[in-house]
């Protein structure tokens, strides 16, 4: 439920502040009562959240000792991301500067049973392919499928002291949403702003994917 409750938080202060304003292009759409408007920001986001009213919810798998609730998973939405990707000599054919390069990629499977902990694995590969380890990487950005999903992949990353500083800066899926064939687009776009922002050199993006398995890219600055 803290968890849940800081990525809305996160999340609609990253609105408040413009922070998103560099990675949303106003898109025309209807509201929920019909009326055409411009949406330059993620409705989902539920800025009222707070950890005693997302305790009051139930479980949705495990009536005795689930741990999901609705409020403590991601947000249902529709939503599209776009990146471009080509190869250094290509952009400077082009005449286009490059944000960042792909340091290294990992694709990792586990048991099923425990689909959601495939960012372990494959951050961890990623790392490696890389020549770092994660003290070496100055922003993270973890889908957030389920808080109970994402907390066990940060706890074993070796990360739980480094939440507020590291990981989700600006919310995550529970606040934002976890639209699929968008979401791999949006946090690797959230993560190379964050990363600019901070003018950090190294950041991870990082899935879990149904079937058990994981997803991990490992970004550097240019």
């Amino acid at each position: 439920d803290q968890f849940a409750a800081r990525s809305h938080a996160r999340a609609w202060a990253a609105t408040q502040s413009g922070a998103f304003k560099t990675e949303i292009i106003p898109t025309g759409g209807h509201d929920a009562d019909g009326v055409l408007k411009q949406f330059s920001y993620d409705e989902v986001i539920r800025p009222e959240t707070t950890v005693e009213a997302l305790s009051t919810l139930r479980p949705a798998f495990d009536p005795v000792s689930g741990t999901v609730t609705a409020g403590t998973s991601s947000a249902l939405s529709d939503g599209a991301a776009a990146m471009l990707v080509m190869s250094e000599s290509r952009a400077r054919e082009l005449g286009l500067k490059p944000r960042a390069r792909i340091r290294s990629m990992a694709v990792v499977g586990c048991d099923p049973s425990i689909m959601g902990y495939g960012p372990v694995p494959a951050s961890k590969l990623a790392l490696k392919k890389a020549g770092l380890s994660a003290s070496d990487i100055d922003v993270f950005e973890m889908n957030e499928a389920f808080a109970a999903q994402i907390l066990p992949c940060i706890k074993d990353l070796g990360l739980m002291e480094q939440i507020d500083e590291k990981i989700n800066l600006n919310g995550g899926a529970i606040a934002l949403g976890h639209p699929l064939g968008c979401s791999g687009a949006r946090i690797s776009t959230t993560l190379i702003n964050l990363m600019e922002r901070k003018d950090a050199q190294f950041g991870l993006a990082t899935m879990c994917i149904g079937l058990g398995q994981g997803i991990a890219t490992v970004f550097e600055r240019v």
